[in-house]
């Protein structure tokens, strides 16, 4: 029997890439890019054996239409864009492609740190003003000796992972907590392990989040976790916008507390009316903000390389679990 899989986005100009990995015994069909999937029509819906989620969303209105539905495959890491109780009551299999964007999205969260840290952000901003600043450079709480300080990791999966040990090449003395791991996974990699997120908040002279987006971490970056930082810490977050509390950052740089942050990720994405306190400030140049914060829109991931690792990854994930029967990056049910 012939699966028809669906890509509902129209991502790419042609879908060779995914035919050839997902063989024969599957259609696969486009969805014209439609901008939700409140827009397809329902006769194709019901013909879907197989759905890709890339920046739609899934809920229960949608899962409805979708009579024949087995397999959804989230084509990124995160999959809080899926209604996980409803696909699980349904029996769906869902999947996610954890092993894409492992490296970019690790370069990025240190790029950004040490573009804070090293004060390239802050000297580009300050050069450019106008008037521009004096040919010199400038004592500021953002600059600091990767040698001499802490790097914190919230969440040592594989993005956290990589990040730490770049982090550590740097000279850093990095430290992580993640209650899931085993013990031990500190000593394997060379890095340290505290016990409680208190303790890596308190320790962190600059913080790397890199949780998944789950009901117990949104919102788990409190502005009470952030005071706890060392005064001139920063922040970065390339993980997803709603598990740091913005308002509370905005609160801490404000006063002065932290000395800067780098995000790749906001609570709503892309950002509406009205702005946060924060993106207001940033967007609007207001001078108590230059230099201490930089902003990127969710590109972390990004090179041309990874696009390749996500179409192949996921078309993959695809095969092996509608084609194959396997349980190739299966999220357990209830597991968030």
């Amino acid at each position: 029997m012939t699966l028809t899989v669906l890509e509902p986005e129209g991502m790419y100009p042609d879908t060779a890439l995914e035919r050839k990995v997902l063989g024969p015994e599957v259609r696969l069909l486009q969805g014209g890019g439609a901008a939700s999937l409140a827009d397809l029509p329902d006769e194709l819906c019901a013909q879907v054996d197989g759905l890709f989620i890339f920046r739609h969303w899934l809920r229960a209105a949608d899962i409805a239409r979708f009579p024949r539905l087995k397999a959804v495959v989230r084509m990124g890491v995160g999959y809080d864009r899926l209604d996980r109780d409803t696909l699980d009551a349904r029996g769906v299999k869902v999947c996610n492609v954890p092993d894409y964007g492992t490296m970019e999205v690790a370069d990025h969260a240190v790029a950004l740190a040490l573009s804070l840290r090293r004060g390239i952000i802050l000297h580009h901003e300050m050069q450019r003003a106008e008037p521009p600043a004096p040919w010199a450079y400038l004592d500021h709480p953002l600059i600091q000796r990767p040698q001499t300080r802490t790097f914190g990791v919230l969440g040592l999966g594989r993005i956290g992972t990589a990040a730490a040990l770049r982090a550590k090449a740097f000279g850093w003395r990095v430290v992580f907590f993640d209650p899931y791991l085993p013990n031990g996974v500190d000593r394997a990699l060379g890095i340290e392990r505290v016990r409680t997120i208190e303790e890596l908040f308190s320790t962190a002279d600059t913080l790397s989040i890199h949780t998944p987006l789950t009901r117990t971490t949104r919102g788990m970056v409190t502005e009470r976790l952030l005071r706890l930082m060392p005064a001139g810490g920063v922040v970065v977050n390339t993980a997803r916008g709603p598990v740091l509390d913005i308002d509370g950052l905005y609160a801490v740089l404000k006063d002065g507390h932290l000395a800067g942050a780098g995000l790749d990720v906001l609570p709503q994405e892309p950002p509406v009316e009205p702005l946060p306190a924060l993106l207001s400030a940033y967007r609007a140049r207001e001078p108590w903000l230059a230099g201490r914060l930089v902003i990127t829109p969710h590109s972390a991931f990004h090179t041309r390389e990874a696009w390749e690792d996500i179409r192949v990854k996921s078309a993959e994930t695809m095969r092996d679990v509608l084609v194959d029967g396997l349980q190739t990056n299966v999220i357990p049910p209830g597991s968030d």
